[in-house]
């Protein structure tokens, strides 16, 4: 989040400065629609899903990346102690055991249930809700906060990806008065990804914290 101090800007200068899309940040390219890209996706969306600073998750990213521990035969091969070891080097300390517990699980079942292809269990789904519930059964720890972020920037790979905002997104909503963010976003002629992304750094970053920011919808 830049932390240049903004008082008040119209929704095009949000989306702008706050909008850049977690998985574009990272250079993770979801167009392609390469498995290999997806699954890394998916390993940073479960990263960000914790209320951990969204530094600490990126640096957290960017070990594994360095590690080159970014496939599911990798993750699952390096194993707990590892896992922890990449996390409390990243500064994910809070959530280290639990994390790698969970990496392992989910990572595990997405080799064994789709052969390390999350593109197979998109196939598989009838529609955007079933596309939630597959994610979901990858594992204990897969919420509706880590499906949200996962495809929330999956939009730009998975046509029937069209999941609800997340806490922070709606907490932004609700402080700005939008009701639904999608129609918002077709009126004002905004990427969706964008303004969701934008959005919730605004309620993590601003509102959830108390600072001062208005936005100007219109």
């Amino acid at each position: 989040m830049p932390s240049k101090r903004t008082h008040n800007i119209g929704l095009d200068a949000l989306v702008k400065l706050y909008g850049q899309p977690f998985s574009l940040m990272l250079g993770i390219d979801l167009k392609s629609r390469r498995a290999e890209e997806i699954t890394k996706w998916f390993l940073a969306s479960i990263l960000y899903s914790k209320p951990i600073r969204e530094s600490s998750a990126t640096a957290t990213y960017r070990v594994f990346e360095s590690g080159e521990v970014l496939s599911p035969t990798k993750i699952v091969e390096t194993g707990w102690e590892g896992l922890v070891s990449l996390l409390d080097e990243g500064g994910y300390t809070r959530y280290d055991f639990s994390t790698a517990s969970k990496l392992l699980e989910v990572f595990g079942n997405v080799r064994e249930q789709y052969g390390s292809d999350l593109n197979l269990l998109y196939a598989a789904a009838r529609d955007n809700d079933d596309l939630e519930k597959l994610l979901a059964g990858l594992g204990k720890g897969i919420g509706p906060t880590t499906v949200s972020i996962f495809l929330r920037d999956m939009r730009y790979a998975w046509p029937k990806a069209d999941p609800e905002p997340s806490p922070l997104v709606r907490l932004a909503m609700n402080e700005l008065g939008i009701k639904d963010v999608k129609q918002l976003a077709k009126r004002r002629r905004v990427d969706i990804v964008r303004l969701e992304t934008a959005l919730l750094r605004l309620g993590k970053d601003f509102i959830r914290k108390g600072k001062a920011i208005s936005i100007r919808l219109d």
